[in-house]
């Protein structure tokens, strides 16, 4: 499975933003897909998660949303009212099985797409 981030940008405090990723190589239908953040200095961390259910880390509950359209095989991540905080470089992963919040246990990542919140 290839995977292809994109959707970053810079956008004010407040705003929002779609991150896509598409998957090539194989159907997601079958996989995990996760949304990972890594700001700089900082270790990566968990965003959010899908395959029959969602998952969200607590900070982005009720701002972001992860969905996916398994005609398109693309996971997409709408990200709203957006703080300086979220700033960080997000990739998206896919993994068999149920999601898991630890980037270790996912098997393809994508190449990442920098998400800049100004204030």
């Amino acid at each position: 499975v290839q995977l292809q981030a994109s959707g970053g940008g810079l956008v004010q405090a407040g705003g929002y933003l779609r991150l896509s990723c598409a998957a090539s190589g194989r159907t997601f239908s079958g996989y995990a897909t996760g949304w990972f953040r890594q700001a700089p200095g900082k270790e990566r961390e968990f965003v959010a998660a899908i395959r029959l259910l969602t998952y969200y880390t607590d900070s982005v509950k009720g701002r972001f949303t992860i969905s996916r359209d398994n005609a398109k095989n693309t996971v997409y991540l709408q990200m709203a009212s957006l703080k300086p905080e979220d700033t960080a470089v997000y990739y998206c992963a896919a993994m068999p099985g149920r999601p898991s919040a630890t980037p270790n246990e996912y098997v393809y990542w994508g190449q990442g797409t920098q998400v800049t919140v100004s204030s």
